[in-house]
């Protein structure tokens, strides 16, 4: 009886583990390899999916793997930031040459353990936290300055002749959280969109989780049913359902992070058409270029870096759709005012370092 359990418990653990061959990625008890590859691993502080934060992360260490032959792992650590800290500790004591995470959420318990382990490298690719450990490399993006690429854009297309814009003058912006994080692209699509329009109207949304499509998909609504034309997401995951809002009321909207567009329409042309651009923190290339750097030694760790649009660090994408969507004449000026923003011609002020009442006086600025 007891032999007979025993391979009925058996057959129950093969099925068991051959249906969940998709989630590896989650396997942290299991280090690297005894190869001498190059060997570095990626903790996701949430979930791949988003189309956005966490995805261009992942893009970043298939390009890792693919141009340098490294070894590579991806964990996904969930949202629930008490299970991170544990993650962190076993990934660290593993034989991984770089660990690799981001956001401003995961900075204090990444310093803490590159602090633990001086014999690591650690790539932190993403943080506005400038205090950095001695063997962190650590970089921020001026996403005010692509923040005002997107507003401008999104005010010339709302006061533009486009099939899907109105009279109103009136764009959104939909957030994940009131932060300081998400009030710098705040600052940045006012700043720009009045830059283009003197006279634009901003409606203005936080969700309070950046992990609820549900809750995105019902902020934008209400902005669409308000006569808000373009809705410009900085909200993670919960900035998808602004997309699926956006298809049911035939308005425009703005990604963020990564090229949004492109990735949507691999399952959903129609909804991918209303995308016309995406604000792109280069973290792909961040990725790749941090690991070429350890390697060949001239990384400089223990230092924050920034990187804004006069090297190339961010930007609006100019993919397929915003070429065949957005006016020729919109593209020229929006270009222009690129070009003004590199040249440091036009400043972008920076919310990370503004009092809550300065940001609600910008708000209040332009509330239709």
């Amino acid at each position: 009886m007891k032999k007979a359990f025993f391979y009925v418990l058996l057959t129950m653990v093969l099925i068991l583990s051959g249906c969940a061959g998709g989630k590896n990625t989650n396997t942290i008890n299991s280090g690297p390899s005894d190869s001498d590859k190059l060997k570095i691993v990626l903790l996701i502080p949430g979930t791949l999916g988003d189309k956005s934060f966490f995805d261009a992360a992942n893009k970043g260490l298939q390009k890792v793997k693919e141009e340098l032959g490294a070894e590579t792992k991806v964990i996904e650590m969930g949202a629930d930031n008490t299970k991170w800290e544990p993650t962190f500790n076993q990934v660290a004591s593993q034989g991984w040459n770089i660990i690799i995470s981001g956001g401003s959420q995961v900075t204090e318990l990444l310093n803490a353990t590159a602090e633990k382990h001086p014999d690591k490298k650690f790539i932190n690719y993403d943080t506005d936290i400038t205090d950095t450990a001695s063997n962190v490399y650590s970089v921020g993006y001026a996403v005010n300055e692509v923040s005002f690429l997107a507003g401008a854009t999104a005010a010339l297309v709302s006061i533009s002749d486009m099939p899907n814009a109105n009279p109103d003058q009136k764009i959104g912006f939909v957030g994940g959280m009131d932060i300081p994080a998400i009030n710098t692209f705040l600052v940045g699509y006012i700043e720009g969109a009045k830059y283009a329009v003197p006279d634009i109207k901003v409606a203005v949304s936080y969700a309070g989780v950046f992990t609820d499509p549900g809750k995105g998909k019902e902020l934008s609504l209400l902005q669409y049913n308000s006569g808000v034309d373009v809705v410009f997401t900085a909200a993670g995951g919960t900035g998808l359902g602004v997309f699926d809002a956006a298809k049911e009321k035939h308005g425009y909207a703005l990604g963020v992070d990564s090229d949004q567009g492109s990735m949507i329409a691999e399952t959903d042309k129609d909804k991918a058409s209303l995308i016309l651009t995406s604000a792109v923190k280069k973290i792909d290339e961040t990725i790749l270029s941090a690991v070429k750097e350890i390697e060949d030694g001239t990384a400089k760790m223990g230092n924050h870096k920034v990187v804004g649009i006069e090297n190339n660090g961010v930007g609006i994408v100019e993919n397929d759709i915003y070429k065949g969507a957005v006016s020729a004449d919109i593209k020229t000026k929006v270009n222009e005012i690129k070009g003004k923003l590199a040249a440091g011609e036009i400043k972008v002020s920076d919310a990370m370092g503004m009092e809550t009442s300065e940001i609600e006086k910008i708000r209040k600025s332009v509330k239709p």
